[in-house]
């Protein structure tokens, strides 16, 4: 109970906000037919639909890869995200950092803590002897109706619940 009066005038001034609504990202990286296939690297980041700077929320690259070229080195291909705050992120990041993914369908929570408002969904794709894809995904917060998108080559359906 000394914890929720310590919490009191912060609520009753209004100066403590809900937490959004738990949404979840889904995205489908397609087999692709080729003769050396390698798993792509895949970003996503979140940027207000105002204008602002961008939030990753998942990268996934080959994070094992260590020596003279280790697994960032090839994460600037993923050049949307590189030039939109990637070149200055540390990694591996805790609870964003993971490794390239089989082709098949992931789930990915959204932050909890975004702020009400609209939302661009980025997610881009590359793979190494293969394309590079951009998909967005519009969206609000809190999440009330989701939005998808789907690309042509690298990902498919980018899903947000």
């Amino acid at each position: 109970m000394p914890a929720l009066s310590l919490m009191a005038p912060a609520l009753v001034a209004g100066t403590m906000t809900a937490p959004a609504a738990a949404a979840t990202v889904s995205i489908t990286i397609p087999r692709v037919n080729v003769a050396e296939y390698h798993r792509p690297y895949v970003v996503g980041w979140l940027e207000p639909a105002a204008g602002g700077a961008a939030r990753t929320v998942f990268v996934w690259y080959d994070v094992k890869k260590a020596g003279r070229e280790s697994g960032t080195k090839w994460l600037a291909d993923l050049r949307t995200w590189w030039r939109k705050g990637g070149r200055s992120m540390q990694l591996p990041a805790d609870g964003l950092s993971g490794a390239t993914r089989a082709p098949g369908t992931y789930q990915v929570p959204l932050p909890a803590n975004l702020a009400p408002g609209d939302y661009v969904l980025k997610v881009e794709a590359a793979r190494e002897t293969g394309g590079r894809e951009l998909v967005s995904v519009p969206i609000s917060v809190p999440v009330k109706k989701g939005g998808s998108a789907s690309g042509s080559s690298e990902l498919g359906a980018v899903t947000v619940r």
